[in-house]
């Protein structure tokens, strides 16, 4: 644009643009924008409002940037300021839909363009406002497409997030395999790219755990931890610190080391309380309560959920609300309220719907118990069965021997005794072993 231009007032590039183009300040008026009010942002005596620029701007045919400051903008930096704006709407949790239908715009426009880099960011955001929403297939299929496209996708210490939210929506969806060989060759990737940077390396080495976990493999998943903790030095950072104790905590806990998990998990709290991550934070409260659930200790869970519930706010992910209300049923049926418990984990499965089958299964294992309070024991074996399946397709298996215990107590107790012996012995499968069966019969 010329210099000319750029030392114009915004009244004299308005009066000199109207002229170019034939118009009367009447042609240009519009409700909210008189000719009078024209007249006078003509004349100086007023600066237009944002409103006001961007209607004449587009009567004018000009930006409202170059309106307003007499410098354009090239095509690309507006798609890149339009995607700045839809990816801060998403992670304020704006829920209308509208930050994806401007994602798609920008994308629909950015592939007739052949601007392959706003593509790919105005892809990767719709893929993680679809995990928002809990649509794991979609991100998937769309976050796949930046990651094996032909531009190939970022390297993975630039954009974690694109990498941890794929991983996790494999796992969401069953593929933990999948989940696990992406986190290996991101922790491969990085350890070559940035061989200095310890926290990213531990933060990949993390998820992989997770996904070594969720497939079973706890033995791997420990021993990833363990090398990753070796890396562990006076400089790093604390929030580093707390994805290994979150990690170890979630291990302890998955295999049934309950006091050992909580003293990870204690650990990963009190850094937490130093920082503003007050998701990580609730979730640290939620998972610690979960394994007081497991020991029996309402009044610690009562406090934990409570705690975490607050952090949490008034719009949780699906995933966390989910976590939330399966610990308020485990913790109604430990108070004795089977209603309240049953009303809690029906809840809880429809807030997690289609996704999140290990949490599903927890959700079915607390419907269980609340059923099987209420004396309702088909219903309980029903529940029984399905979460011990779940539990154990997605690798939980230490939790599906706890529900298969409980639920060969049940049979016992109702004088089924042929079919208590059958779930007995897959109690002992899963882990279970006689000394747990003995006291908890």
């Amino acid at each position: 644009m010329s210099e000319e231009s750029n030392q114009e007032g915004v009244g004299a590039r308005l009066k000199r643009l109207r002229i170019e183009r034939g118009f009367s300040q009447r042609d240009l008026s519009s409700p909210g924008v008189s000719y009078a009010y024209i007249s006078r942002i003509e004349a100086g005596a007023r600066t237009p409002s944002v409103k006001a620029l961007r209607k004449l701007s587009q009567k004018l045919g000009v930006s409202a940037e170059f309106l307003e400051t007499g410098r354009d903008i090239r095509d690309v930096d507006d798609r890149e300021l339009r995607l700045a704006d839809a990816e801060l709407e998403l992670r304020l949790g704006e829920a209308s839909g509208e930050p994806e239908k401007k994602l798609k715009k920008v994308l629909d426009e950015s592939l007739a363009a052949g601007d392959t880099g706003s593509a790919q960011r105005a892809r990767i955001a719709i893929g993680l406002a679809a995990v928002q929403r809990g649509r794991h297939l979609e991100a998937v299929e769309g976050l796949e497409a930046v990651v094996g496209g032909e531009a190939q996708g970022p390297p993975p210490h630039l954009r974690p997030d694109l990498y941890t939210t794929l991983g996790q929506s494999y796992v969401a969806l069953g593929a933990a395999d999948r989940a696990v060989a992406l986190f290996e060759r991101c922790l491969t990737q990085v350890q070559e790219l940035v061989p200095e940077d310890s926290a990213v390396q531990i933060r990949y080495a993390t998820f992989l755990s997770y996904a070594l976990s969720d497939a079973g493999e706890y033995e791997r998943a420990a021993e990833v931890v363990r090398e990753a903790l070796s890396r562990l030095d006076d400089k790093t950072d604390p929030y580093t610190r707390v994805r290994l104790y979150w990690s170890l905590g979630r291990l302890s806990a998955l295999e049934g080391r309950s006091s050992e998990s909580l003293d990870y998990i204690r650990k990963a709290i009190a850094l937490l309380q130093v920082t503003d991550d007050t998701l990580m934070l609730a979730r640290a409260y939620l998972l610690a309560a979960g394994v007081e659930l497991r020991e029996r200790k309402a009044d610690d869970a009562r406090e934990h959920l409570a705690l975490g519930e607050r952090l949490l706010g008034l719009k949780p992910e699906r995933l966390d609300l989910g976590m939330l209300r399966i610990g308020q049923s485990r913790l109604a049926e430990l108070d004795g309220d089977a209603t309240r418990a049953v009303e809690l984990a029906r809840d809880a499965l429809a807030v997690l719907g289609d996704f999140h089958g290990d949490s599903q299964g927890a959700a079915v294992h607390a419907l269980a118990r609340g059923l099987a309070a209420q004396d309702d024991a088909t219903g309980a074996v029903d529940a029984y069965r399905r979460a011990v399946d779940l539990m154990s397709l997605h690798g939980r298996n230490t939790d599906a021997g706890e529900a298969a215990l409980e639920w060969a107590n049940l049979l016992q107790r109702h004088g089924r005794s042929d079919e208590a012996e059958a779930i007995l012995r897959r109690a002992y499968d899963l882990g279970v072993d006689a000394e747990t069966a003995s006291r908890t019969s």
